[in-house]
């Protein structure tokens, strides 16, 4: 990136991000160490580390990471890093009551103090207390574990601002992994967060999707850090000549879609949520996961698999116009659009909390 990014406050006058922070190689670089690792991210589940000495691995841009669950059932975050020789103290996930590093030995309890460094005699000015695992900042909200690898960040809770209040009625704690997919699209990551946060395409891109939410009655709100796009669910109307998901509506559903600066949402329905986490792999090669979560009861119903069949049809239809739209960002023949004032809001949101970060104040 040659000169920083200005994305004017007012919708009605600015221009979007221009086309080449889409595709050089380089501007990714440098949101990998000044965007995702400054921001809370994804990295489990908390019932993955819901009893003490519960633990699993994950990356992180990079970062090998280590979370368990101590003895007194403090959530932990560890750099997954032997200080001898960097080694891995911990792979896969599972229960124990120590971490021995499978290279030469060293041994960790759950709270990350080198318990044993063996063959170490004779080795002078070595102090065991000092070389300990790296901590890393983890903390838990809903049912998924956070890590944030910018010790300064402010806490997890704080930063999600109205966040938890406004998904309080989804339960998010108590619901139930399903299932997960990984889907690996060709294009920038700003591309796919660029489609979700606008139901503009919705009649365009998705008509089974088209059938189910009252377009005309689409919603968009923005906040801090996040934003929320909302639609109610369309009533009984034509149900006997057109395939519908929720044909029990009454016209009192709603769906709402939460984002979360820089890359993760929450797509909440009447009887499930999915989590879809968006991730750079290249400057033009993206993964989105997606998580789908039931409240126990409807996992013994069909709903589960009759929604991940629907929702991968949407997913597919979003992947393949993506992709288009990142083939044409490289055309000598565009460089930056404009903005619906009425339907590309939140987009607009993305573009200036991106615009505002520390990639372009560096």
């Amino acid at each position: 990136m040659d000169s920083k990014i200005s994305i004017d406050p007012e919708v009605s006058r600015s221009w979007t991000l221009p086309a080449s922070v889409y595709i050089d190689p380089g501007v990714l670089e440098r949101e990998r160490k000044e965007i995702f690792s400054r921001t809370w991210q994804i990295v489990g589940r908390r019932d993955q580390v819901s009893r003490p000495g519960d633990f699993f691995t994950a990356e992180l841009m990079g970062e090998p990471l280590l979370i368990v669950r101590d003895q007194a059932g403090e959530l932990r975050g560890f750099f997954n890093v032997c200080r001898h020789r960097a080694g891995p103290p911990a792979v896969g996930c599972g229960s124990r009551k120590v971490f021995r590093c499978g290279y030469h030995g060293w041994t960790y309890g759950l709270d990350g103090r080198l318990l044993n460094a063996p063959e170490f005699e004779g080795v002078e000015d070595f102090r065991a207390s000092e070389f300990g695992l790296v901590p890393v900042r983890a903390e838990e909200w809903g049912a998924w574990v956070f890590v944030n690898l910018d010790k300064n960040a402010e806490p997890l809770i704080p930063s999600l601002r109205e966040l938890p209040q406004q998904t309080e009625r989804y339960k998010l704690d108590l619901l139930k992994l399903h299932s997960r997919r990984d889907y690996v699209m060709d294009c920038n990551w700003k591309v796919y967060i660029d489609n979700y946060l606008e139901g503009y395409h919705l009649p365009s891109v998705h008509p089974s999707l088209n059938r189910e939410l009252d377009y005309g009655k689409y919603e968009t709100e923005t906040y801090e850090r996040h934003s929320r796009q909302s639609s109610p669910i369309r009533g009984p109307e034509n149900e006997a000549t057109v395939e519908r998901r929720y044909k029990q509506s009454a016209g009192d559903m709603a769906a709402e879609y939460f984002w979360m600066f820089p890359n993760w949402m929450l797509n909440c329905y009447p009887d499930n949520v999915s989590l879809n986490i968006i991730l750079p792999l290249s400057a033009e090669k993206t993964l989105a996961i997606f998580e789908w979560y039931f409240p126990e009861s409807v996992l013994k119903t069909d709903a589960p698999e009759t929604t991940i069949k629907f929702s991968d049809e949407i997913q597919l239809e979003d992947g393949h116009i993506c992709e288009i739209v990142h083939r044409n960002l490289k055309s000598s023949s565009y460089t930056r659009g404009r903005f619906s004032v009425k339907q590309e809001r939140c987009v607009h949101h993305f573009h200036r909390l991106y615009a505002e970060s520390s990639l372009n104040r560096a």
